[in-house]
């Protein structure tokens, strides 16, 4: 089965400080993989190397089994890959409606799965607050219209930075029920959240980040199952 995302090896700096250290990441079509570590262990920046939002020193990004290693980043998005950025990202000032019409695409295969109707069905608080600026909305209101944004592009891969950050329990709750029902379509995800028992809950594999390098890669179920590894690596 052809990769969806592949990093391969990747270096990256910012500055003189070397972040990521010879990483490498894989990501199958339909597969769900939590991405966990401690604050500052270079998860975030992961993230943005393979998206092409931070220069690789060395190694390679794939798409679809392409080198996409010098790729802009509009480019990989357009390769069916979704982006929930930490902090949101929306545009204060367009409604809740423009925020997700202007994102509205067909898939990299051409589909049109998710549709505004369908994005409104998911998320009822967006559908009550069509016409509102997205500066308007609660916290937990303007995660949601992010999330919507990135299913907008019909994916085939959506990427979650601490989407549940800051917001209140129901929330949270309420952001994960929408994560569960997002796998069951198949589209593949990478989730970077602090709640891990949440993250494991809702994956398949996991890989665990310390210092720029990956220090555990393996099922969900067998990383809950360590308490020992998980107080070592994430400090629980």
């Amino acid at each position: 089965m052809q990769l969806l995302l592949e990093a391969d090896s990747v270096h990256t700096f910012y500055g003189e400080s070397h972040v990521l250290q010879g990483v490498s990441l894989a990501i199958r079509p339909g597969e769900s993989v939590g991405l966990l570590g401690r604050n500052g262990m270079g998860k975030t920046t992961l993230i943005r190397s393979v998206l092409g939002l931070v220069r690789l020193a060395r190694g390679r990004v794939l798409v679809r089994g392409t080198d996409r290693t010098h790729a802009r980043a509009y480019e990989i998005a357009r390769q069916g890959i979704g982006y929930v950025p930490e902090g949101r990202g929306i545009f204060p000032n367009l409604s809740v409606r423009e925020n997700l019409v202007m994102a509205a695409r067909p898939g990299f295969d051409g589909k049109r799965t998710w549709t505004l109707e369908r994005t409104l069905a998911t998320f009822p608080r967006l559908a009550e607050r069509l016409q509102h600026r997205g500066a308007q909305l609660s916290g937990g209101e303007q995660q949601m219209l992010s999330v919507g944004r990135a299913l907008m592009t019909n994916p085939d891969l959506l990427i979650l930075d601490e989407a549940t950050e800051g917001l209140a329990p129901l929330v949270v709750a309420e952001i994960w029920r929408i994560v569960s029902a997002i796998r069951t379509t198949g589209i593949a995800s990478l989730i970077v959240d602090r709640n891990y028992r949440l993250v494991l809950a809702h994956t398949d594999r996991c890989v665990v980040m310390e210092k720029g390098k990956f220090v555990f890669d393996g099922a969900s179920a067998q990383v809950a199952q360590q308490p020992e590894s998980l107080a070592r690596y994430l400090g629980v």
